[in-house]
């Protein structure tokens, strides 16, 4: 793990558990964060990457202005902080908890989450601050948390996930290309950009498989300048996928969508076909290149049903589904990533580089 200095912190103010899902959690001002866990005796805990979720005082003082009569563990979020913007907080941050270097650590996983069917709040104020403002870690290291720790946030450390193997069912999904030369590394956009992810998979909907194909993807795309800004775990459902796409290109205006998962053969594998409902025009060059460079690999590359297009201003990428094969497309995809993002933009010239293949 690499150095990690500190750049910002708060403190909790709350520390609430509910034995039950769907029911407001209760603050016991202290608790045990379990390593891969979550937060000792709560039910929304479990080995996916939504183990606890957080929630600023600042957003529960937002509902209670409008008349509602909230407080922490209301929304069910597990830490209730204070002095902390936390939607600002990239996909990968990580916090310190308590004020020495050997208390718990935690991950950013997940910045919102789109509620299906509204709660009671919802219900009432016709409003709820957690679906925006909430935010959802992994815990990296376990210890203790109480009412006053200090919430540090530190800068991001390397990732263990970066040689992680694929998951297991997903070798069908497998894109094995050729490394360049580290002379020739793949750099990503030079501008600033915004990404939206989605990972297509049933168990991890249910929390019953962590998103590791999610994080890689956070983790590649924040390193070549991007902002991950949306980031959902869906179930293997056309509607909903094609619903989630169009609403992070129209609502959100995210420059590039990337979809994780459901490319296959298997007939739960929808993502292609909610994709092409959502996208305004194909832009077949980047899953053939992707296909053609994996065939030279494995021929099980044949069978990715994979396709990426442009709607408005958004670029949509379908990727497979197991980690390492997410992080073998990508690489295939970031020496025109930005020039496609510039196209799009209406900034980037329509000239061919023969040098390097930029040609569109």
């Amino acid at each position: 793990m690499a150095v990690e200095r500190v750049t910002a912190a708060g403190h909790v103010v709350a520390v609430c558990t509910s034995e039950k899902k769907g029911v407001r959690k209760k603050n016991a001002g202290r608790g045990r964060l379990i390593e891969g866990h979550g937060l000792e005796g709560d039910a929304h805990a479990g080995p996916w990457h939504r183990q606890v979720s957080l929630l600023a005082l600042e957003s529960v003082e937002k509902m209670r202005a409008a008349g509602l009569n909230v407080g922490p563990g209301s929304f069910a979020e597990n830490l209730t902080t204070v002095g902390l913007d936390l939607v600002v907080l990239p996909i990968g941050t990580r916090l310190g908890v308590g004020d020495g270097a050997d208390g718990p650590l935690v991950e950013v996983t997940q910045i919102g989450k789109e509620c299906h069917t509204h709660c009671a709040i919802y219900e009432q104020a016709g409003d709820c601050v957690m679906p925006r403002e909430g935010i959802f870690v992994r815990v990296l290291k376990g210890g203790p948390v109480k009412v006053g720790d200090r919430l540090t946030v530190l800068s991001e450390g390397a990732s263990a996930t970066a040689a992680a193997e694929p998951a297991a069912g997903h070798e069908h999904d497998r894109a094995h290309v050729h490394e360049d030369p580290p002379d020739q590394a793949h750099a990503g956009p030079a501008r600033p950009f915004t990404v939206g992810i989605i990972t297509a998979s049933d168990k991890g909907s249910r929390g019953e498989r962590e998103d590791r194909s999610g994080r890689v993807i956070g983790e590649m795309l924040e390193a070549a300048g991007g902002t991950v800004a949306a980031y959902e775990v869906v179930p293997d459902d056309e509607g909903l996928i094609r619903e989630r796409i169009i609403l992070m290109a129209d609502q959100r205006h995210l420059n590039l969508i990337l979809t994780t998962g459901g490319t296959g053969l298997s007939p739960r594998d929808h993502t292609p076909e909610a994709t092409l409902a959502a996208i305004d025009h194909e832009v077949p060059g980047i899953p053939e290149a992707i296909r053609h460079e994996s065939l030279k690999k494995t021929p099980r590359a044949m069978l990715s049903r994979a396709v990426a297009g442009t709607r408005g201003r958004s670029l949509i990428i379908n990727l497979p589904g197991s980690p390492r094969a997410v992080r073998e497309c990508l690489e295939v995809v970031m020496p025109v990533l930005g020039h496609a993002l510039e196209l799009l933009r209406g900034e980037g010239g329509e000239c061919a580089r023969p040098e390097i293949g930029r040609t569109v």
